[in-house]
């Protein structure tokens, strides 16, 4: 049967069980979304304010269901404004398949309106990215990125199709099957006798868990390894939902903002046994605020270090390990749940300290100004079922519900690794699209909002009913305490003039709300709730709560002392 390069590239997404695709609409890719539309009614096509915004609703529905999301731009501006969800993807190793509008095959090369390279441009950050020529090879192609998104350490992949292979015509057989990922295997026993020989050996160990590709099974078997031998575990940056933190053998996360007596905790063990995620930057801050590649020693860690990924590509990459292990992540985590090892009572010593620091962190701190922040955490999480699902972009807002708010189911987080503001008002967007019958809680400061607003419309107009918790502090409050640490407080450009956000929800079709004390936040809440449409909830914050650990005023004493102690050295 004769389908155009558009029927056989919808047909393929249909088998691949692609339910979702998010898109701005653009002239180089019309025909596809009529196919979709046309073909496969199942398949929603949610129609977005940005490509920015579209590629980071891919992104967060591949983190948050383990299938790739799909997202269609157009070309050069909306392959550029796309970029930065597939940096996004590759950083926090999500599925992805995003696809690509390009000029006609017979003015390429001849700088055609909005053509580009793009196999060049996004080569670094993707997987893999290949131009269709050929309509007949759509099947092939679509099958391939489907497998590569899914393989070894998942990630975005792109691909780039012309707008005649779309409309061209032709005749080529439909995939058989669904595209079959490969998979890593299961450590061997030699690999389970070294890492429990080097276990026994260590009298302060530490369990390493992040990445993608959690399932319930893996959870489960890595907690009950953890639990039978008393072995704390913390997770990698923006991963928490991981571990129940309820679970004793939950010590905290790693990364940026992390707690300062768990990384001094972190400084003193002797084996390290790392699943599912790379030593990178991010996950090796050990002193100051931003410092990478800090909490262990390069090449050469002190700790004997077991890393266990499910590709190659970042075993030994900066660190030099003891053993490196491409496994399966659940297969990995099955076979440490079940081989027979004997609990030390060391380790469980161990394990409790490390547990104290985390209950000692969790006790609220006084807050300035009118809200208490810390309060506002915990009486969410009483009110909010287990299972609502918590986004946040990128800003020093975040650190009071990475301190207050703990996670007791898996794919109850969103957040991005890579630092990308903006983020978090389409993750949570996705996120309900996704799980329609879930509570979405999207954390997001002034700035980070901003970055993304646009997208309150998508939210509207599909009943995505998301409920926003703005801090309003008037501030893009991370650089403010770079400005403190390094520039003698000198502000240039992080005071911001912002919108009256309560009017700009209205405008958009949301419900607002605005609070300036903690006795207003409640019955705001429930309102948002009750409100059955999105909804924004604004919390003027005063500026000098700007982090979880200390105000402006303390970033300004210590910085003042420094000066004193340095003036009379």
């Amino acid at each position: 049967m004769m389908r155009t390069g558009a029927e056989i590239l919808a047909d393929e997404l249909a088998l691949n069980g692609a339910g979702i695709v998010y898109h701005v609409p653009g002239e180089s890719f019309l025909v596809a979304l009529d196919a979709l539309s046309t073909r496969h009614p199942d398949i929603r096509t949610i129609s977005c304010r940005h490509e920015n915004g579209a590629a980071q609703m891919a992104e967060a529905h591949g983190k948050l269901t383990g299938r790739p999301g799909v997202a269609f731009v157009t070309r050069s501006p909306g392959a550029t404004n796309a970029v930065n969800g597939v940096h996004t993807a590759f950083q926090d190793s999500s599925p992805m398949v995003l696809v690509v509008g390009q000029v006609k095959r017979s003015i390429l090369e001849r700088e055609a309106f909005m053509a580009y390279d793009f196999r060049t441009m996004f080569a670094p950050m993707a997987k893999w990215v290949a131009q269709i020529d050929d309509p007949t090879r759509i099947p092939e192609f679509v099958q391939r990125a489907w497998a590569t998104a899914l393989s070894g350490r998942k990630g975005p992949v792109v691909l780039v199709v012309p707008e005649d292979v779309l409309e061209e015509r032709s005749e080529v057989a439909p995939s058989v099957r669904p595209a079959k990922p490969s998979h890593a295997g299961t450590p061997g026993a030699e690999d389970l006798e070294q890492i429990f020989s080097m276990l026994a050996e260590a009298e302060k160990p530490l369990v390493v868990v992040g990445g993608s590709d959690w399932s319930e099974a893996a959870r489960e078997s890595i907690q009950r390894f953890a639990t039978s031998l008393g072995l704390p575990v913390v997770t990698t940056f923006r991963r928490r939902d991981i571990i129940d933190h309820r679970l004793d053998c939950y010590v905290g996360e790693i990364g940026i903002g992390s707690n300062p007596a768990l990384l001094a905790h972190i400084r003193e063990t002797d084996f390290i046994l790392m699943l599912n995620d790379a030593l990178s930057d991010v996950n090796t801050i050990g002193a100051g605020y931003m410092e990478g590649f800090t909490l262990f020693s390069i090449p050469h860690p002190r700790q004997k270090v077991v890393h266990v990924m499910a590709g190659d590509g970042d075993l030994n990459r900066v660190f030099q390990v003891d053993l490196a292990l491409v496994a399966d992540n659940e297969a990995c985590a099955r076979a440490l749940a079940d081989y027979p090892a004997t609990p030390r009572e060391q380790h469980r010593q161990w394990s409790a300290k490390l547990r104290a620091t985390l209950m000692e962190e969790r006790v609220p701190q006084p807050c300035p100004g009118k809200i208490d922040l810390p309060g506002l955490m915990t009486w969410l999480r009483d009110r909010l079922p287990e299972d609502a699902i918590v986004t946040n972009g990128v800003g020093a807002y975040a650190t009071w519900s990475q301190r207050y708010f703990p996670h007791y189911r898996l794919h109850t987080q969103l957040g991005p690794i890579s630092g990308s503001m903006g983020y978090s008002l389409p993750a949570a967007i996705s996120a309900k699209l996704t799980h329609p019958e879930r509570v979405v809680i999207d954390f997001v400061g002034d700035g980070c909002f901003q970055m993304s607003s646009e997208e309150l419309a998508t939210a509207v107009q599909y009943g995505a009913n998301v409920i926003i918790v703005l801090y309003n502090n008037g501030l893009y409050g991370t650089i403010r305490i770079h400005e403190e640490n390094r520039l003698e407080g000198r502000a240039n450009g992080t005071d911001l003039v912002n919108p009256d956000f309560l009017m700009l929800a209205r405008a958009y079709g949301a419900h607002g709300e605005r609070v300036t004390t903690t006795e207003e936040f409640a019955p705001a809440f429930e309102r948002c709730l009750a409100s059955g449409k999105p909804a924004l909830l604004e919390m003027v914050v005063d500026p000098e709560a700007i982090h979880c650990r200390y105000s402006l005023s303390d970033l300004r004493a210590r910085r003042e002392a420094k000066a004193r102690a340095k003036g009379g050295a």
